[in-house]
């Protein structure tokens, strides 16, 4: 089975059309920064916190969530496989292959507001398709949920991003709550049950936002869990120290959970090279080689047919201003979406309005919200299901069947 991916098709596919400009660090800059962060507390919340628009990435944390799928070749490679341990590690290795996809310099990508929405897919080789739908699901605190299915593949994901800004000095920290859910629908766990791996993030830190060289690090532990199996993978992704360390270092072991044996362990760097070790016959290999990776970044419908509320259109004035520095341009129209937001919010409050997403439903914790509909049937099937809930394709019409009465009437 081929698992290579299509090339991107039309201008608004293009990563360069969205991607970050590397701004020159200077003391202006900082100078900003400490105004604005010098009467915060250590453990400060900044998910409140205007900051300034040299440090915002081109992108929406709707979009952004994508580069994780960006290596989708692992990802069916990982579900061709029999053998269950051997899924298991092509699943950690897909997993950990997103995250050498960065901002040239340290960004923090843009807010999503409430309602706000992000679809898109990819096209395979063998003309099978993946889809992508993620919506903001709260503000405060923000959560960003998504869908992403393959169905002639027998892949599906459903996650809920939390993450909590917090000020810690010199440092600035974003703690990434929530999970995701990866489903091989067409799989059977020892257990008899659908097969499933649970899945946490990495924290993410600026690190020299006073002092020093501004430098964006992973750091803590993430889970790839699969109970049904008996398999978990510990991932650490260290930070350097004071002293000693270095930078983007990981280490990482794969484990029966009911006994602890560790099968493999994973060194290197995750934005360079990792490596895996087989434990019982102590060969290595390389597991993920960033430099020969090709991250395939997905199709999305062209701007005359989005939405107000889709993230390219909603932010187009203000990453538009970004890339080309014009940085008060690009603040005040940042400030015109978020004003916008807040007559909505007042609005809806004086007319008895309950808000809801348009597109999930709330469940219980820890994934909080799913997609609304529920997609069964045969692969052909499936796919209609998921594009009758919002345009996906080039060419579809919208439906404003769960739009919220008067947040977008006057």
């Amino acid at each position: 089975m081929p698992f290579g991916v299509l090339g991107l098709t039309t201008k608004e596919t293009s990563q360069e059309s969205i991607d970050d400009i590397d701004e020159v660090e200077d003391d202006d800059q900082k100078n900003v920064l400490l105004s604005i962060i010098s009467s915060l507390r250590p453990g400060s919340d900044l998910s409140r916190i205007t900051l300034p628009t040299f440090i915002l990435e081109r992108k929406s944390m709707l979009e952004r969530i994508t580069n994780q799928l960006a290596h989708p070749e692992l990802l069916l490679q990982a579900h061709s496989s029999d053998d269950m341990v051997d899924r298991f590690v092509n699943v950690v290795r897909w997993y950990i292959s997103g995250w050498h996809i960065t901002p040239k310099a340290v960004k923090k990508p843009l807010n999503p507001v409430l309602s706000e929405h992000f679809t898109c897919h990819w096209t395979f080789e063998d003309g099978t398709k993946a889809y992508y739908i993620s919506e903001q699901t709260s503000h405060h605190p923000p959560k960003s949920s998504y869908f992403y299915m393959s169905p002639e593949n027998h892949i599906r994901i459903d996650g809920t991003l939390i993450p909590r800004s917090r000020f810690l000095g010199n440092s600035a920290a974003s703690i990434m709550e929530g999970v995701a859910y990866l489903t091989f629908l067409d799989r059977e766990d020892i257990r008899g049950a659908t097969e499933t791996y649970e899945l946490t993030q990495p924290n993410m830190y600026a690190r020299n936002i006073l002092i020093g060289k501004l430098k964006y690090e992973l750091g803590d532990h993430s889970f790839v869990k699969c109970l049904g199996n008996d398999l978990m993978a510990d991932i650490e992704f260290k930070v350097k120290g004071f002293i000693s360390g270095t930078y983007n270092a990981i280490q990482g072991k794969i484990m029966r959970i009911s006994s602890g044996d560790i099968l493999y362990e994973i060194t290197g760097k995750w934005n360079e090279l990792m490596e895996i070790k087989d434990v019982r016959t102590g060969k290595k290999s390389v597991f993920f080689d960033s430099s020969k990776a090709k991250p395939v970044f997905p199709i999305v419908r062209p701007l005359s047919e989005q939405e107000p509320l889709e993230s390219r259109r909603l932010w187009k004035k203000v990453t538009d201003a970004l890339a080309n520095r014009d940085h008060n341009t690009a603040t005040n129209e940042k400030y015109l979406i978020e004003e916008n937001q807040r007559q909505e919010a007042k609005k809806r409050e004086e007319e008895g309005v309950e808000w809801h997403p348009r597109f999930f439903t709330e469940v219980p914790l820890p994934l909080e919200w799913k997609i609304h509909k529920e997609i069964t049937g045969a692969p052909e099937e499936q796919a209609k299901q998921i594009l009758s809930i919002v345009p996906i394709l080039e060419g579809q019409s919208v439906s404003h069947e769960f739009d919220i009465p008067s947040s977008h009437e006057s």
